[in-house]
């Protein structure tokens, strides 16, 4: 260990003192290197002052000198450096000390190294600002950029960089300081700490036993927090905090670790260390420091840096200090610049509740979310594509005598939104700004002064699970047989998980937890992350998305659903579950062990095929997993599925709304919080559906089929049997182009139009179609494009495509008069089969008839492909025969079909085959 002489010597003492301090050894070496140093400087056209400024990769600097930062004093470069901003230069046995105790970090940011001119002229000037920031204890915020990972750890760099980089971006950052590395260092090399705890950690009963990991854990942070800091650190941080505060001892700042190791590209380090908030007044100041220091100890960051390899001396810690923003009186949130399930690249999700936000990141909230599309966002368009309401039942604001508490929320926080759609946008904005700066996805905590509406990035870190999935390859785990549901949640990754479940309430039941057994908790905090390993699936009562646990169990690969709300009621230890997060957005528990099977498919590399495969997709929350498929677009999108799954309510209901008996009107709005109105749901829903399922495939065409219930489907929404008739045969009665028309469904089709015309205009999704199901006569084609005319959608306008579903015997008879009025068919092969052979294909009795290949069936299929195929019109395929019978598809492929719809678990056998057969033919006879 260190001496205390020794570490007096390594400390930077002001410039008469610290050469009294070395003339016993008549070493004048630092004296006089320091003396060139400010030389050099002086002999600098640009001026000493400008050493802090980066330049861009164009040679021009970043334009503020250090005189033009808020509180800064130009006579100190570094807090706790000398006067004239200059340290002395270590002699050389120091300067070995140093490099031993600290290790390189490599940039995370995957960019070219800055350049400008003053650094071009003088690399000594380049080395004495290096020189500086590796020996300061404390550097202000504004003075710091990515490559100063190494001085002050991932969070505080990347702060500094956004501060000086993306100003002009719109991105404001609360201003600070951040204690630094080597401040940290020399804290643990007092009284043989650092020795002590490098001895402890070797201990290979650390990692392998859950009890010696917490005496172990807990012992190294209690001598941390014992160990007092050092006269010229507490100095240092003192002037920092005079410097951001202006000495005010009611100002409230947020402390957070900021590790040499942390927010790198490759491990995210989420909540291993600890954040205080609403800190206030220099003496808690630095009971905090202490305790972000001893944060590098905990249990869930020992055991996770062993997981990773990181070698637990080669890792630092810093003190990121910050003003308070007041979203305790406001909201607060984080935000992904990519999908967090399927890693896909053009979205921003957003996640916002009141109050501060340790709620959100820390699972003790089910927030709010939202989805902005990106390429539309930079149109200017409103971007969002989607939204749930969270149910936000508590919030955390400040205690009265500092630090913060949870309280519950109220009603009306509960039943709205907890930021604007503006908010989102703009939010959205700035993750984009941070992406395109940093270059690779980022995970970015905001939040919003709840006094002047104002928003703020208090940090950003590469998003590190998502974005390193391999896009090519496609993994899929698929349920084989249900059980019982027990409860749902919200979906955290993709696969399936099963085991006996293990109920725990607090992190001291850790010891009691078995391999592969199902973890079920009220929340999982990442302390829990030693166990959440060895988990076979996790399920929490509250949390969202973006929380820690999500975060962890993402990256351990582990099936979680979280926010199930009553998970800890519904089930008991010891039993059997399968956890089922493959299935979109929801995620849902099962009673007992069922079966599954898992896939995985490398689609690097698949040959040409001589026709279009496009998709069947209805279900939004499935899309930007299913978009990733190679495809050619959305050949069959039905609105029914959004209309019966997330919106459920008849839209007669909706329209007559005060009409409707107090029971249903009180269902209705439960259904409808945060919304305008009843009817605004309708079309707002509809339009996120449609959006979603469009931007997972933007720019290719998606064909949006218009509503195809028939009333016996109808009469089981909420509020159906008000309005819908009862029909001996529904397959062939009030279905379609003919329900369009009539007065008594008229004005609901006009709310899908509305939606229609909401996505591809407001929203601007155009590559958005239209298909009109059910068109049984040529009057019937004229009225529907009338009525869609009048409501804004007129064929032709704006590129508004409007295709029919050919299904009917009288649109195979008609098919060149049909298109007069349309701009393709998408062939709907299940009705047409039905209809041309005689049979009803839900009736098991005459189910074996039912064949899409039958010669009757074929020749109608041929005669719609020709007529398409004369007048230079589009014409696919939408139906399931093509999903079916790959020989099938190799049929309509020869016939010159544009396109085969299919569903997503049939593309690539389909694509294979049609390879194959395509290569064979290309081949010849033998």
């Amino acid at each position: 260990s260190l001496s205390e002489s020794s570490i007096r010597s390594s400390l930077p003492f002001p410039p008469m003192m610290r050469l009294r301090h070395q003339r016993s050894s008549l070493n004048l070496v630092p004296f006089v290197a320091a003396l060139f140093g400010i030389a050099v400087l002086l002999l600098q056209p640009t001026g000493p002052q400008e050493l802090l400024g980066s330049a861009t990769t164009s040679g021009t600097t970043r334009g503020r000198s250090i005189s033009s930062f808020p509180h800064q004093n130009t006579r100190r470069m570094f807090f706790g450096a000398p006067t004239n901003g200059l340290y002395q230069s270590l002699d050389s046995k120091q300067k070995q000390q140093q490099q031993q105790q600290q290790p390189f970090f490599p940039n995370p940011i995957n960019q070219p190294q800055r350049t400008a001119p003053w650094r071009a002229r003088s690399t000594a000037a380049q080395e004495g600002v290096s020189l500086a920031k590796a020996t300061a204890f404390c550097i202000p915020l504004e003075q710091l950029n990515n490559n100063d990972v190494e001085y002050v750890g991932g969070k505080s760099a990347s702060l500094g960089e956004m501060i000086s980089e993306l100003a002009s971006a719109d991105v404001p950052v609360p201003g600070g300081f951040s204690t630094t590395a080597h401040a940290y260092r020399l804290f643990l090399a007092q009284s043989g700490l650092a020795e002590e705890i490098d001895t402890l950690l070797q201990n290979p009963e650390v990692y392998t036993d859950v009890r010696k990991l917490q005496e172990t854990g807990k012992y190294i942070r209690d001598k941390i927090l014992a160990t007092p800091f050092s006269p010229e650190l507490e100095r240092a941080m003192l002037e920092s905090w005079e410097s951001v505060t202006g000495g005010d001892e009611n100002a409230a700042l947020a402390v957070r670790s900021s590790a040499t190791a942390e927010d790198l590209p490759d491990a995210s380090f989420a909540g291993q260390q600890e954040t205080y908030l609403n800190v206030r007044g220099k003496d808690e100041l630095f009971v905090k420091v202490k305790q972000v220091f001893a944060s590098l100890f905990t249990d869930r960051a020992i055991s996770y840096r062993h997981d990773r390899d990181f070698d637990h001396n080669k890792v630092a810690l810093a003190a990121t200090v910050q003003k308070m923003v007041r979203s305790e009186t406001g909201s607060a949130g984080v935000m992904f610049s990519l999908d967090t399930e399927t890693g896909f690249r053009n979205v921003v999700f957003v996640t916002s509740a009141w109050g501060l936000g340790e709620t959100v990141v820390g699972g003790t909230v089910n927030p709010d979310e939202f989805y902005a599309f990106k390429p539309t966002l930079a149109e200017g368009k409103d971007a969002i594509i989607g939204r749930t309401l969270g149910s936000k039942k508590v919030k955390m604001v400040y205690s009265s005598g500092g630090g913060s508490e949870i309280i519950e929320t109220n009603e009306e926080e509960r039943e709205r939104w907890s930021i604007s759609n503006d908010d989102v946008l703009e939010l959205s904005k700035m993750a984009v700004a941070i992406e395109e700066h940093y270059g690779f996805p980022v995970d970015v905590e905001w939040a919003k002064d709840g006094d002047t509406g104002k928003l703020y990035i208090v940090q950003a870190r590469p998003e590190t699970v998502a974005s390193r999935k391999k896009q090519s390859m496609k993994e899929e785990y698929k349920l084989l047989e249900r059980g019982d549901v027990v409860t749902e949640g919200r979906a955290v990754g993709n696969k399936i998980g099963s085991g006996k479940v293990r109920i725990l309430s607090n992190v001291d039941e850790m010891a009691s937890f078995q391999e592969g057994e199902v973890l079920v908790a009220d929340m999982t905090d990442p302390d829990w992350e030693p166990i959440m390993k060895k988990a076979g699936a996790i399920v929490t009562n509250r949390g969202g998305r973006t929380c820690h646990a999500a975060i962890i169990a993402r990256e351990l690969g582990i099936p979680a659903v979280v926010g199930s709300a009553d998970a800890t009621e519904k089930m008991s230890d010891g039993d059997e579950v399968t956890v089922v997060c493959s299935e979109g957005d929801t995620g849902v528990i099962y009673k007992g062990s069922l079966g599954f099977e898992r896939k995985e498919e490398d689609l690097s590399h698949l040959p040409d095929i001589p026709v279009k495969l496009m998709l069947n997709l209805a279900n939004p929350s499935r899309a930007f997993e299913y978009g990733q498929l190679p495809n050619a677009g959305i050949g069959l999108a039905r609105l029914e599925f959004v209309i019966n799954n997330v919106i459920g309510i008849h839209p007669r209901a909706l329209l007559g709304f005060d009409k409707l008996p107090a029971e249903m009107r009180s269902k209705i709005l439960e259904r409808t919080k945060g919304y305008a109105d009843p009817v605004s749901f309708y079309v707002d829903k509809i339009a996120e559906g449609v959006a979603s399922l469009a931007a997972s495939v933007y720019p290719k065409r998606i064909i949006v089929r218009l509503s195809d219930f028939k009333s016996n489907e109808y009469k089981s929404l909420l509020g159906g049997p008000l309005f819908e008739p009862d029909e001996e045969n529904p397959m062939i009665g009030f279905r379609g182009a003919g329900r369009y028309a009539d007065q008594a469904f008229r004005e609901c089709f006009e709310l899908e139009l509305v939606a229609i015309k909401k996505v591809r205009e407001e929203m601007g999704l155009s590559n958005v179609e239209v298909m009109i199901p059910f068109v049984r006569t040529l009057d019937m084609a004229k009225e529907v494009n009338d009525i869609m005319a009048k409501n804004g959608l007129k064929r032709g306008e704006n590129g508004l495509k409007v295709n029919m579903m050919a299904e009917l015997p009288s649109n195979v008879f008609l098919a060149e008069e049909f298109l007069d009025y349309f701009d393709g068919y998408s062939i709907g092969s299940n009705d047409l089969t039905q209809l041309t052979l005689g049979l009803d294909r839900d009736s098991g009795l005459v189910a074996k008839h039912f064949d899409e290949r039958d010669p009757a069936v074929k020749k109608a299929l041929k005669t719609i492909i020709t007529a398409a195929k004369a007048k230079g019109k589009y014409v696919g395929i939408c139906g399931q025969g093509p999903s079916d019978f790959p020989d099938f598809a190799q049929w309509l492929t020869e016939q010159g079909i544009d396109s085969l719809s299919l569903n997503p678990d049939s593309v690539i056998p389909t694509w294979m085959h049609l390879a194959n057969m395509d290569a064979k033919a290309d081949d010849g006879p033998n």
